[in-house]
């Protein structure tokens, strides 16, 4: 295809793999058919990659079983050092990688580059993790006979991924798949392939086995990713997206009793006390709410502040927001970029139209930007009020509605009105009030004083319709080990 790019960006996006990535062999689909991928900085084709059908969803799943025994049996330590190479040649690759990502998903630079720095983590956590995986023997309670316990690879499974982390929601998963033992097919998100199939011709490169690991890039998610999970020789899915497609995907898997991993949406309030540091306050809500350009899971959706001080924090808030420069992703000084297609700058638009017929105050933004491609501006609404639908749905882009609160009771119950409890964010100085505050909030995250909880360290992941499971951390590990006990007679 002619590509509307120039210079190094063009270069880039031709030296990215086009198939499908099965058993260690690059191919194109059975049919032949291929997905356009597009930069949502002008809506224009930048590339197209391999549309993958049943039959070849069933020939990656068939390589990933036909390598797991193979690969259950490969020593921790050569398993640790393939994800360690991997990490050193994402780190060494950064700058291209990054720009890669901004050009099929539209973020700014800085975002892409703290992504690729973020995701390669995960490899150098799991390389680790890898040769830590103990069991234990002991006496049992009547001392007749004694107890062992062993830790073994789940097995094959599907990971299916979304567009908005192209490549940390890619090695959050691998990563622990990898050093547990376990092979896997990956369907990465239609809109954003590029950065997957390169992550596997680097993993190839470190020296993974043909097999462990299987690309393929669809746009018929359900009909090649649904056979898969009824698949008997299965054992294993793991999803990041939307809480609508993940309630069907935790259905389809109760056939075969799956071990499953979901994290799903979120709708995470951000609470501001009348104790807080205001200005620490604002900084965190802007990496709270921007980061990603707001296209996050974790992104704050609600910010509820105290009322003594929710006229300060809603002021400084826009002040900075309006003071982004919005623009083409890999232009060097673009703070933020478009929205990731035509659908969900339509949702974001429709949120801040329909909070603004209610009532609420566009403080700053409240428009779409430019002609060509998916631009929003950064926004701010002040007094939003209930009924506001943006108070309920997840946002997904740069709009940060304020509404205020008058005790520590009334912010809890705002914050916990909701059926989603991936992560909150709380500001206060009184080391009482931060721990209560902590202890009463229905989430699986919680940044106390800080506007970011991301870390391969920890364990990343909800409560409620926002999931179950952990990645990252020593948890993580744990979604791909089996325990098996073994009695022993004396």
């Amino acid at each position: 295809m002619s590509s509307p790019l120039t210079g190094h960006e063009a270069e880039v996006v031709e030296a990215a793999p086009s198939g499908l990535f099965i058993g260690g062999e690059w191919r194109p689909s059975a049919t032949g058919a291929e997905i356009d991928v597009e930069d949502p900085s002008t809506a224009e084709v930048i590339a197209r990659v391999a549309d993958a059908t049943e039959t070849d969803g069933e020939a990656a799943l068939s390589a990933a079983v036909a390598s797991q025994d193979e690969w259950a049996a490969t020593p921790p330590r050569d398993r640790g050092e393939i994800l360690r190479s991997a990490f050193e040649a994402i780190t060494e690759r950064a700058d291209d990688l990054a720009l890669l990502m901004t050009l099929e998903n539209g973020k700014a630079l800085a975002d892409s580059r703290a992504e690729i720095v973020y995701g390669a983590e995960f490899f150098r956590w799991f390389s680790e993790e890898a040769v830590r995986i103990a069991g234990r023997y002991s006496t049992a309670p009547n001392g007749a006979t004694r107890l062992l316990t062993m830790r073994q690879p789940v097995g094959p499974c599907l990971f299916v991924t979304p567009w908005n982390f192209p490549l940390a929601m890619g090695t959050r998963k691998i990563g622990p798949a990898i050093a547990a033992g376990c092979t896997m097919v990956v369907k990465p998100a239609r809109s954003t392939p590029l950065t997957m199939l390169v992550l596997a011709e680097i993993l190839t490169e470190a020296g993974l086995p043909d097999g462990v690991l299987n690309v393929i890039t669809t746009s018929t998610t359900g009909a090649v990713v649904e056979p898969l999970i009824r698949d008997r020789r299965l054992r294993k899915l793991s999803f990041t997206g939307s809480t609508e497609v993940g309630r069907s995907l935790v259905e389809q898997s109760a056939e075969q009793l799956l071990r499953v991993s979901m994290e799903l949406g979120g709708n995470a309030p951000f609470l501001v006390f009348e104790d807080a540091d205001v200005s620490a306050a604002v900084d965190g809500a802007m990496v709270a709410k921007m980061r990603n350009g707001g296209e996050a899971c974790t992104a704050a959706n609600r910010f509820h502040v105290h009322e003594s001080v929710a006229e300060e924090f809603t002021k400084a808030l826009a002040a900075r927001m309006g003071d982004l420069r919005v623009g083409r992703g890999s232009d060097e000084g673009t703070d933020v970029g478009p929205l990731v297609d035509a659908d969900t700058l339509d949702k974001v638009a429709g949120l801040v139209d329909d909070a603004r017929d209610k009532g609420a105050e566009v403080l700053t933004g409240g428009e779409r930007v430019g002609e060509q491609g998916y631009f929003y501006a950064p926004t701010v609404l002040g007094s939003v009020p209930d009924g506001a639908r943006l108070l309920d749905e997840e946002v997904f882009g740069p709009v940060a509605p304020v509404t205020s609160f008058s005790s520590d009771d009334e912010a809890v119950a705002m914050a916990n009105d909701t059926p989603f409890g991936l992560v909150s964010y709380l500001y206060t100085r009184d080391l009482t009030r931060a721990l209560t505050i902590c202890e009463r909030l229905e989430t699986g995250m919680i940044g106390l004083n800080q506007g970011i909880v991301s870390n391969p360290a920890a364990p990343f992941g909800g409560i409620k319709h926002s999931g179950f499971g952990r990645e990252g951390g020593p948890e993580g590990i744990d979604e791909y080990l089996e325990t098996k006990y073994v009695g022993i007679a004396l």
